[in-house]
This record gives C-alpha cells, structure tokens and sequence, in this order.
C-alpha cells in the first residue's frame, strides 16, 4: 500500500486519557490511522491498548480528548452509532443460533432474502461456504474465528477493531489465519486496528505498529522501523532480542564498555554515558581482520532453532557479561574451537542515553 503519510487520515485519535480510579490507563494517546491500512497496537498486559480499542468502539468512555472517523466526530456517540466491525478474544458467538443465525444478527434491518445473500458471501469470503446450518460447538477454533469475522464485516462497516483474535488459537492455526486474514484486510481495503500482545503477529500483518507502555504510545512507525530503529530502551527490548552494553565514557567517536574500546556510529548522539544496544543478528562471528570492534570472545552455549541458531557468548576483555548472536546453522562447523572472533559493527550500534 501507499506510505501512510501519503493518505488522508481515515481515523484520528487524539489526546485520548482514560482514568480508572487512581490508575491512569491512557496518558494522552494520539494516532492517525490512513484508510486501507491495518495498524497494531502492541505492548505487554496493562500498557492501556485494550483499554484505547474500547473507547474507541464507545465501550469506554475516555476522560479527555477526540476521536473521528472520517470527518464524524464520533468521540461521544453509542457503540451501535459509530460504524465499525469488532472481533473479539472470545469470538462471543451465540452458541443456540447456527452460523447463518450469528452471522445476520448484525444485518436487522435488512430484507431476509438480502440478508441471505449477504451472509453466503461472507461465508464464501472467509472459506466456509455450505455452513450455514452448523452451530458453533461443531466448529473448530479457527472455524468459530472466521465466522466471528464475517459476523464483523456483514454489515460493510468502515472500521474494523481486533481485540487480540489469535489468542485463543494454537500456534501453526494462529500462523495460518494471520496470512489469511492479512490478504483478506488487503482486498476489501478495510481500515483496521488490531490488538495484540503478540510480536511476531504485529510484524506479520500491521503496516504500522504503536509500541504502548504505562498508558502511552513509545512509538510509531513500520514494523522495519520498530525492530531495526527502536526509538527508546524500552521498545528496543519489548520487540525481539538485543545486547545491552553500558558504558561510563566516551571520546571523538568511541565508548568505554569495562577493558573494551567501542567505535560507535556517526550518528551516535553525544551523551557521555548510557548504554549501546545491538541485535544477535548484526554481530558478525570469524569477521574479517579489518572488521571495526572485533574481539576475540569464548562460547558459551549453543541453541538450534531450526533454521537458526543461538549462541551465548562472553568477550575475553568483558567477562561475566554473556552476549547472543544468531548464525545460520550452516557456520556451526566452521566455529571449530570454543575461542572465536566476533565484531559488533559500529553502523549496528545504537546509543540509548
């Protein structure tokens, strides 16, 4: 799809606060959502994500600040006024109407030969055409998810909310409708706000994720962004694996990590002290001599993970201070001893103050 900042708006969230008591669940949240794009709204338990969807679906009232879609003002409106689809953790299925039944609740108004119509092609949509008889106790978990998806998009509303979907599904089914339902979002254009706990989900299907921590937006920005351009510690250690080196000094482009002389990148900032960070990834094992940071280090522990591998490691000059990188599992045999050179490369580093 376009870069979003090449679209207009379709939903605006701005300043959202949101107080339960004492506890301050939202802390001034703004997001723009472009229309077509699917965006995540990632974080551990309690950073407030589920708490912004619900006011957003009028199932909270915020405290404080705006939300519109489109050019409607829909900050104050009732759910049933506000035009968008919700699927749900539980799916919330009626479990004594059939999947035809679950499917038409949301389509009242309409005639019932329309409404009929409309639910044999959602149910053609999400790949379970000639269930329409079925009740949910006959269906499997994935099964019971699509169907809570076409209940979702029956009405063609402007908006669809996910509220962590997947979470109830084993890990190859969860894999499986990820794709499907990205390549779903994709066709019909829908604008969508997913939340999940889960980052290999936000990676897999968002155009762009908001990191949330203690009732905020960390940040912003693409998946790529995300993991390769963390904007804070604390976003760089929620979204995949990382090395964490503090230093206590540095001069003309170079940091003092214990015995060991770091070049940092040029656009290291210039705090004086703080801590480097590096992804398993970036660390090159055997490099060649010329390589910046090289170091000769011991290896600790190896991991297979199937196509990959893990290995714990310590630097001879940094002792007691285990690092990871991952390899391809092909350079196991060519590490040979347990003493090897590894190089953290300066254009890898990243300084956090």
């Amino acid at each position: 799809m376009p870069h979003s900042d090449q679209l207009a708006p379709h939903m605006r969230v701005r300043d959202i606060h949101k107080r339960f008591g004492h506890f301050t669940a939202l802390g001034g949240v703004s997001l723009d959502i472009a229309e077509g794009e699917l965006v995540c709204l990632l974080g551990p338990s309690g950073c407030g994500k589920t708490t912004l969807l619900r006011c957003i679906a009028g199932l909270e009232q915020q405290d404080g600040g705006s939300l519109h879609i489109g050019e409607r003002d829909i900050s104050r409106l009732p759910p049933q006024a506000r035009d968008y689809g919700i699927l749900f953790q539980s799916y919330a299925l009626f479990p004594n109407l059939t999947v035809e039944q679950n499917i038409a609740y949301g389509l009242a108004g309409n005639g019932r030969e329309q409404a009929r119509a409309r639910v044999a092609e959602m149910l053609e949509l999400v790949g379970l055409a000639g269930s329409e008889k079925k009740f949910p106790g006959q269906l499997s978990g994935g099964q019971q998810q699509r169907v809570a998806l076409a209940r979702a998009l029956a009405p063609s509303p402007s908006l669809l909310l996910l509220d962590e979907p997947m979470s109830a599904l084993d890990a190859r089914v969860r894999e499986h409708l990820c794709t499907e339902l990205r390549q779903l979002q994709k066709r019909l254009g829908i604008t969508t706000l997913m939340v999940t706990h889960n980052q290999d989900e936000a990676m897999l299907m968002a155009d762009r994720i908001a990191v949330m921590n203690q009732g905020r937006v960390e940040q912003y920005g693409t998946p790529r962004e995300i993991y390769r351009q963390p904007a804070t510690p604390f976003v760089a250690e929620f979204v995949g694996q990382g090395n964490w080196l503090p230093f206590e000094s540095r001069s003309q482009g170079h940091a003092r990590v214990g015995a060991l002389d770091l070049r940092l990148p040029e656009s290291a900032g210039t705090a004086a002290s703080g801590r480097l960070f590096c992804r398993p990834e970036a660390i090159a094992i055997n490099p060649a001599e010329q390589q910046d940071n090289r170091f000769r280090a011991q290896v600790r522990e190896i991991t297979f993970l199937g196509n990959r591998c893990r290995m714990s490691f310590e630097l001879e000059q940094l002792p007691g201070h285990p690092l990871l990188a991952e390899l391809d599992p092909e350079s196991l045999p060519r590490l040979g001893s347990p003493e090897i050179w590894v190089a953290l490369p300066s254009r890898s580093l990243q300084v956090f103050a």
